[in-house]
């Protein structure tokens, strides 16, 4: 008996004292909530933490709303400034080579590839290069350039770019002096801290704008840019690319509403209506021009290399930019060459330069590039598929046009063609005076 009552002690005595670690608590748990705020404050506190109690017991879509917000919140967040993206998978399997770098990674988006990796200690001779001309500026100098700007690079690319901080910094100091096809003002900054002596005969030192019209000019004039250069023009460029955009679309676009059947005659049919073809005298791609029955187009020079740029420059027109000029270039060439015999005529006429020799690769060239097209309300050729159409219409010119093609295409057959037609005439003639002297 003594012995159980000595047990009942202690259970009493433990549960006074856990009642008393319990009061002792809950006097903690008012202190610490009646600390921060009012009485009031308190209360929603615990009102809170009662809903989420009940929220966690019996909502079963919150796990999956906590993933998804947590997913959503760690994406990459689309600036205003953001200016390169990687090209549309659909369109990239078109001709995947044409929109991958094959020899040399410029920017994170192919930054790492083992196939490009050959390339990068070139690229770092060219840096060390750089330096050595660089007036005595510290590399550290132009490391602190880079770091004042890369959230802004970063915010330059359409998807998140999963390099650490310093890698960053070495990659595009390190592509920036090699080439230029990266964010534009990144370019401009490194350039005028660099303040490289490159001034000929007395002149003042050009600027980076300059230097690269002088570059592209010099591999991109087939594709109309002009010699003389307007840096006006420049105002907002966003990198290379844009640049050379810039610098071959027209100066004054002529667009008018799309007509609601958008199809032109092809070079051969133009040929067998009476249309005559010229060498366009604008240096300008875009410049087409129907007048008096004398097309004009500016020359076109067929390269891989204007493959790859085209396509490039499309793929970028089609993502980023607001008038689709090259766009509608293509549709209007599509037209006109439709088979490698509209490509012979141009030929013909020097319009085309094909060192290729063979037509066919030209048309299917064009064919190409004219993939997913986009056709808009406004086209930039309205006004010259309406020309066109027009003077085809006219009987009188296909009459004509047969007459010469088929009956004065040499010498000799415009010979036959007027003795028989004298013959003729002379026959008829005799009918006619034997009729009258019967009669």
């Amino acid at each position: 008996m003594v012995k159980q009552d000595f047990n009942k002690q202690d259970s009493v005595l433990e549960a006074s004292e856990n009642i008393e670690r319990i009061d002792d608590d809950a006097v903690i748990d008012i202190i610490e909530v009646e600390d921060p705020g009012s009485e009031l404050e308190a209360s929603e506190q615990m009102e809170r933490r009662d809903e989420d109690a009940v929220i966690d017991v019996g909502d079963p879509y919150l796990e999956l709303e906590t993933s998804l917000m947590n997913e959503l919140e760690s994406l990459h967040p689309l600036s205003e400034k953001c200016t390169i993206h990687r090209v549309q998978e659909s369109v990239r399997r078109l001709d995947e080579k044409a929109y991958t770098p094959q020899i040399v990674s410029i920017g994170p988006i192919h930054h790492g590839k083992p196939e490009l990796k050959a390339m990068e200690e070139y690229k770092r001779r060219y840096l060390q290069q750089f330096l050595e001309r660089t007036n005595q500026v510290r590399l550290k100098d132009f490391i602190k350039v880079v770091k004042e700007n890369e959230e802004k690079v970063r915010d330059c690319y359409a998807e998140t770019i999963e390099i650490d901080s310093d890698d960053f910094m070495k990659m595009i100091l390190t592509d920036a002096t090699f080439i230029l096809e990266l964010p534009f003002f990144i370019l401009e900054d490194l350039f005028r801290l660099a303040d490289i002596d490159i001034s000929f005969d007395n002149q003042e030192k050009p600027s980076i704008l300059k230097i690269i019209h002088n570059f592209t000019y010099f591999h991109w004039k087939r594709l109309g840019m002009e010699e003389n250069f307007d840096e006006s023009k420049y105002s907002g460029v966003k990198h290379l690319i844009d640049f050379l955009r810039i610098s071959i679309i027209p100066l004054n676009p002529q667009l008018k509403e799309r007509p609601e059947i958008l199809i032109t005659p092809s070079v051969k049919e133009l040929h067998q209506a009476g249309v005559k073809f010229q060498l366009g005298l604008s240096k300008n791609l875009f410049d087409i021009r129907f007048r008096n029955g004398i097309l004009e187009i500016p020359q076109f020079t067929v390269s891989s290399s204007l493959e790859i740029a085209l396509k490039n420059l499309l793929a970028f027109e089609k993502s980023q930019c607001q008038d689709k000029f090259l766009n509608d270039y293509i549709i209007m060439m599509n037209y006109l060459v439709n088979t490698p015999k509209d490509v012979d005529i141009l030929v013909q006429h020097q319009i085309i330069r094909n060192p290729i020799g063979d037509c066919e690769p030209v048309s299917s060239l064009i064919h190409r590039l004219n993939r997913r097209p986009r056709f808009r309300s406004r086209f930039l050729y309205s006004s010259l598929v309406e020309e066109l159409n027009k003077y085809c219409r006219r009987p009188w010119h296909q009459w004509i046009a047969t007459l010469k093609q088929n009956y004065f295409k040499t010498p000799w057959t415009t010979v036959s063609v007027i003795a028989a037609t004298v013959l003729l005439i002379l026959t008829a003639i005799q009918a006619i005076c034997s009729i009258l002297q019967v009669q």
